[in-house]
């Protein structure tokens, strides 16, 4: 299975493709600081065959490439973090403290 990813930036969204179909797409919203992921598809008949662990990997490695953080809205993205710390730093720390009166 051949499977290529890329940055569709006209669509703000990750696109793996296997042997040229499109087989899972991961949306986000860019700031200048993080990517926010709100949601990843992976095509029925590609469901369950890594299509989209693949797909998501490549799209936080080349966060850390651009030196941007993750905003992990979408439960996909969020639970491939947690079962991979190795991507834990990239996530979205807030750097504003909460007022306690």
């Amino acid at each position: 299975m051949d499977v290529t990813v890329t940055d569709a930036r006209d669509h703000k969204r990750y696109e793996a493709r296997v042997d040229g179909v499109l087989a899972a797409i991961a949306d986000y919203i860019p700031t200048d600081e993080l990517l926010a992921f709100t949601h990843t598809e992976v095509m029925p008949e590609f469901e369950g065959k890594g299509v989209g662990s693949m797909l998501i990997r490549h799209a936080l490695d080349d966060v850390r490439r651009q030196q941007l953080a993750v905003l992990a809205v979408c439960p996909f993205v969020s639970g491939f973090v947690q079962r991979h710390p190795e991507y834990g730093d990239l996530l979205y720390r807030s750097r504003t403290r909460a007022v306690v009166d």
